[in-house]
């Protein structure tokens, strides 16, 4: 059985000035998954990267949790948050302090986000700079919110917003 990929809306591309979040609402329960293509960076000065946060339905509640393996190309190590968060933690971006005009991608991938259980995220993503601070992530998150997913939030880590140009693309997945 094949999967139909159908783009959700528009593109969402942070224009100039920055923004606090990227934000996709009204998604509607037609799909069996989503998918959101991610390419962002931070405004804020870091010695390497910055992690990036999802809400789903505006929850702000302790509701999210995750498990982290990443590579930073001459170490590997882990992390995890149990559920407590108020945001799942779903990548990361490269910094102001990164190689200039370089943006990190990720793929978050979300299945059975109409159905009335927990859901599981998993991410797939890679911190660009041109330089051994790189950092390959891969994530599994939680949300234990129960309703259908109708609204999205992306969120930079705090007090630091997404530079112009970072992009974000939501998917739903059918099967065929």
């Amino acid at each position: 059985m094949a999967n139909t990929y159908i783009q959700i809306g528009s593109t969402v591309t942070v224009g100039s000035g920055g923004a606090a979040n990227v934000e996709f609402t009204s998604i509607p329960a037609t799909y069996t998954d989503l998918l959101i293509k991610f390419s962002g960076r931070s405004d804020q000065a870091a010695s390497n990267g910055q992690d990036i946060y999802i809400q789903f339905n505006n929850d702000t509640g302790s509701n999210y949790s995750f498990r982290r393996v990443y590579g930073t190309g001459s170490a590997a190590a882990s992390d995890s948050a149990s559920v407590s968060a108020t945001a799942g933690r779903v990548g990361r971006v490269t910094s102001a302090s990164s190689t200039a005009l370089t943006f990190a991608s990720n793929e978050i991938y979300i299945p059975n986000y109409a159905g009335s259980t927990a859901k599981s995220i998993s991410i797939d993503g890679v911190e660009e700079n041109n330089a051994t601070a790189s950092i390959m992530v891969l994530n599994a998150a939680l949300w234990t919110g129960t309703a259908a997913i109708t609204s999205l939030k992306i969120i930079p880590l705090a007090t630091s917003n997404f530079v112009q140009y970072s992009t974000a693309s939501l998917y739903g997945i059918k099967n065929s």
